[in-house]
């Protein structure tokens, strides 16, 4: 795919997600008068332009990998199914939250959050960093190799680890405690995720048994 293609393709998806996120929080709420979806936003959107601005200029070939949505693997078409209904309760709740006054989430907490939102991104930065093989599907690729540098030398999958805390963090940063809830269901599909995923590293990637045997933790150091 050639830089001008790739260029349009993130474009599209940027038109199509930051309505559809503002829909999310917004038509809940009933109101824009949402501060902590505001800074969310910010938190999610201005990172994740600049990230897009890195790999175009450094690594056009991951962001490609980036793009890739359709899952090859079976057992991992399913659990993208499963994610679906989590994802959306755990983006809705917040704006119906904000409208009925469920919860009364202090705005030191919801800046904490926030915070630990931001860090979980940026841990997904350095997998990007560190690994040009960190495509959004389960796959390998002919020339891939087993990565053990970095956050990688701690746990065998860091980018689930920040996306972990990203995910269940969002509800408070988004001034909600209910949506915690659903929130919390991102850790038994990121396991499923995790333990297939495994199968087909340990199957089709070179490597990657011994790397197992010499790193232990899968996500979270000394629990999983």
């Amino acid at each position: 795919m050639n830089k001008g293609t790739l260029i349009r393709m993130v474009a599209v998806r940027l038109l199509v997600a930051i309505p559809v996120l503002f829909a999310f929080f917004f038509l809940p709420a009933g109101t824009i008068s949402y501060w902590e979806a505001w800074v969310y936003m910010a938190i999610i959107f201005i990172p994740m332009l600049l990230v897009l601005a890195y790999l175009l200029k450094n690594d056009p070939d991951l962001l490609e990998r980036r793009m890739k949505m359709r899952e090859r693997e079976t057992e991992q078409k399913l659990i993208v199914k499963l994610s679906v209904f989590q994802f959306l309760l755990a983006y809705l709740l917040p704006g119906f939250d904000q409208r009925f006054g469920w919860s009364n989430v202090p705005a030191a907490v919801v800046i904490v959050a926030e915070l630990l939102v931001l860090t979980g991104y940026g841990i997904f930065f350095l997998v990007l960093r560190e690994n040009r093989y960190a495509s959004r599907v389960i796959e390998v690729e002919q020339a891939q190799q087993v990565i053990t540098s970095g956050p990688y030398r701690i746990v065998r999958h860091p980018m689930y680890l920040g996306l972990l805390a990203f995910y269940i963090f969002s509800p408070l940063a988004l001034g909600s405690y209910w949506a915690m809830i659903p929130a919390f269901l991102i850790v038994p599909i990121f396991v499923a995720r995790i333990r297939n995923e495994e199968i087909v590293l340990t199957r089709d990637l070179k490597g990657y048994q011994e790397y197992k045997q010499k790193t232990t933790n899968r996500l979270i150091p000394g629990i999983w």
